[in-house]
Order: C-alpha cells, then sequence, then structure tokens
C-alpha cells in the first residue's frame, strides 16, 4: 500500500529536531463526499490524517451544489466529535439569500470563521453581500478563508480595500495567494489583517511568499484531500528555510499564529520577511526543476510526463562527486518510487496520487540548502542511476 507520510517521516523528524518544537495546526482542511471534481473526504478520514501528522485542523465543506446548511452543521459536529483536534469554518455563498443569517447562526453555534470560494460559486468580492459577511466578521473578530489559487481572477484589490474598511476582520488569502502575489506582497505590511495560507505545491511560488511576506502574515495548510498534512508541511517548511525563515518565525507559520486567530485573539508580530535569497539557485539543480515543473505541469494537463521526468532523471547525473550529488540522489529515490507506484489517477482527480512524489522531488531540488536526512540505500546520482 503506498504510503506517502511514511516516506516523508524522516524530513519531518529532522525538521523536528533541528528547528522544534513545532505544533501544527492547519489553516485549511475540507469535508464532504459531493464535490463536482470528485473529490471526498469523510470526518473520519480527516481524523486519521491529522492524527498521524500530530495536527489540529480548520475544516470547512467541500463544494456543495445544493447549498451549505446541512453541510456547515456537518463541518460543526465534525468539529464537537473531535476532542478539540478540529476547529469548524462555515461555507458561505454570498449570492444565495439569506448568506449573512447564515454566517451568523453558524458563529452562533461554534464556527471559528467563515470560508469564500469566488470560484467554485462564480461571484467576486466586489459584491455587496460579500461586504455584508466581511462587516460581520469584522464585529466577531473572526476569520474569512478565500481561496485565491487557479481558475478565478484577480481579487487581492478587493481584499485589501475591504480589509482597511474592516480592520477586524482576518482575511486568508489561500494556495499562497497566487492570483495577486505579484503585487500584494508589497501592499500586506498596510494590512495587518490580511493572511496567505500556504496550500499550494510550487516551490517557485512558496520560496517568494515566504522571502517576501512577513511571516506573521504566513498560515500553514494543506488543501486536505488535496493535499497530505504531514508531507505538505514538509514540503512548505523546507521551502521556508531555504527562503531564511527562522525558527521562531516557522514556529508561527506552522501553528501558533493560526491558533490565535481561530481563538478571536489578535495577531503576533513575529518580524521582517528575510527578502530575496542572495545567492542564485545552482545552475544544474535549475535543470532538474525545470524538468520537474515541466512534468507536474503536464499531469494536471491530463498528459504523460515520462520524457521530463527522463529529463529530470538524466539531470541528476552529476556524479558521486558532483555538486549537491546527496540532492540528486533524494531526487532519484523520489522519482524511482514514482516509477515504483505510478497508477492511473482515480476519477475526478488530474493527476496520479504517485505524482505527489515528483512533487516532493521537486522540492527537494528547489531546497538544496536545506538538510536532507540519512536514506540508507540511497540510489547514487551516477549515469547507471539516472537511467530512464
Amino acid at each position: 500500500m503506498l504510503d506517502i507520510d511514511a516516506v516523508n517521516r524522516p524530513f519531518w523528524d529532522l525538521l523536528s529536531a533541528g528547528h522544534g518544537p513545532l505544533a501544527l495546526f492547519d489553516t485549511h482542511t475540507h469535508i464532504g463526499s459531493n464535490d463536482p471534481d470528485g473529490f471526498k473526504q469523510s470526518p473520519a478520514e480527516l481524523m486519521s490524517v491529522m492524527e498521524k501528522a500530530g495536527a489540529r485542523a480548520v475544516v470547512f465543506p467541500m463544494h456543495e451544489p445544493d447549498g451549505y446548511p446541512p453541510a456547515n452543521d456537518a463541518a460543526l459536529a465534525a468539529a464537537e466529535a473531535s476532542d478539540g483536534r478540529l476547529v469548524a469554518f462555515a461555507r458561505i455563498d454570498p449570492k444565495l439569500p439569506g448568506a449573512v443569517e447564515e454566517a451568523r447562526r453558524c458563529l452562533d453555534a461554534g464556527a471559528r470563521g467563515l470560508k469564500f470560494h469566488p470560484r467554485a460559486e462564480r461571484f467576486a468580492l466586489s459584491e455587496p453581500l460579500v461586504r455584508d459577511v466581511v462587516a460581520l466578521a469584522h464585529e466577531r473578530k473572526v476569520p474569512i478563508l478565500i481561496h485565491a489559487g487557479r481558475g478565478i481572477p484577480a481579487l487581492g484589490r478587493d481584499t485589501v480595500e475591504l480589509s482597511g474598511e474592516f480592520p477586524d476582520a482576518r482575511l486568508i488569502l489561500a494556495h499562497a495567494a497566487i492570483s495577486d502575489l505579484a503585487w500584494l506582497w508589497k501592499v500586506l505590511p498596510e494590512h495587518p489583517n490580511v493572511f496567505i495560507d500556504t496550500a499550494w505545491w510550487n516551490p517557485a511560488d512558496l520560496i517568494a511568499l515566504f522571502a517576501l511576506v512577513a511571516p506573521s502574515q504566513i498560515l500553514w495548510a494543506s488543501d486536505s484531500p488535496y493535499g497530505l498534512p504531514l508531507s505538505s508541511f514538509v514540503m512548505h517548511a523546507r521551502c521556508a528555510l531555504q527562503a531564511g525563515v527562522p525558527d521562531d518565525a516557522l514556529r508561527s507559520i506552522a501553528g501558533a499564529q493560526t491558533e490565535r486567530l481561530v481563538n478571536g485573539e489578535d495577531p503576533v508580530w513575529i518580524g521582517p520577511p528575510p527578502g530575496p535569497p542572495a545567492a542564485p539557485q545552482d545552475p544544474l539543480l535549475e535543470r532538474v526543476v525545470a524538468h520537474l515543473t515541466s512534468a507536474i505541469g503536464r499531469m494536471f494537463g491530463g498528459g504523460d510526463p515520462d520524457e521530463p521526468v527522463a529529463l529530470a532523471r538524466l539531470a541528476c547525473a552529476v556524479g558521486d562527486d558532483g555538486p549537491h550529488a546527496d540532492v540528486c540522489a533524494a531526487v532519484l529515490e523520489q522519482l524511482d518510487l514514482f516509477r515504483e507506484h505510478l497508477a492511473p489517477p482515480p476519477p475526478g482527480r488530474p493527476i496520479p496520487v504517485a505524482g505527489r512524489f515528483v512533487v516532493g522531488a521537486l522540492t527537494i531540488a528547489r531546497t538544496a540548502d536545506v538538510p536532507l536526512p540519512a536514506r540508507p540505500g540511497a540510489p547514487h546520482p551516477t549515469r547507471e542511476g539516472a537511467d530512464a
């Protein structure tokens, strides 16, 4: 049975030993069974992956085409039954009648925050009822998590306008805020109630986030079931350390700031962002990164990643005494696991489950300055070990 978390456990152990203690609080997880994309996750399944990671989590409904009151009740019930491991956010569609009333009902029933999904529900943050819900979040001093990933136009300008008008609303842009990160980082110091979660896979976006945004405004998130909590944290923490994030800031990102927000407390300032990296990326590893990024792009498009994966393997043939030989060996180990476990993706999923190993290989290649765990029997980055 494929256990990706078991592969990443040595990476977690090394992070904990070198930078801990790390109390994980996942800002972004889902439950539900009716999402049109085919993904499903029950409360019991979410509890299982969180227990494996030793993490707490924010939970809210997946896309429910028939509306959210019953789904919000399910999230509230899951949190109530979790012995403190889960806290519920209510998912709100501001286009539906009674959206503000539903938000108020759920907050009164114990929800710790709200969730907007402008792509799934097809709305803009400039719509009047959005403002009404944000006003309620300001009144209650609770977070609103907002989808800000692929598939939507930019929404950052509406977010910063709302944050200025409602400073006690905590607005969390999900998915590394890739819709607006190109400029958003410059204005975030003026909007301390805007946060960004890390529920994303591309190290280029994540390292830019960690380098340019104050760690106080970054919250770790896995996007479960789309991401695995333990493996996602390993990937995101490696990117943070590569960007120069110090240990106290890493602990804030891992969960301390999320815990303050869901408890209605004020966020704590940890310090400025580290800034752009001083050293350029190694040109040999840049080749590996480029080919693996291409492979993942092909998988997302439903295509065959074999050619760019093969090129990435060949790019790792630096020799036992070559630069970053240990990094290339670790990349090859991940790509061997990808080849061993490759199978067609389950219904509704754009990439095979084993594609997570390609993401792992990409992350290792892009975070060469972060120590690697010992890997007995790992392949050597020779021409033979790199054969496609």
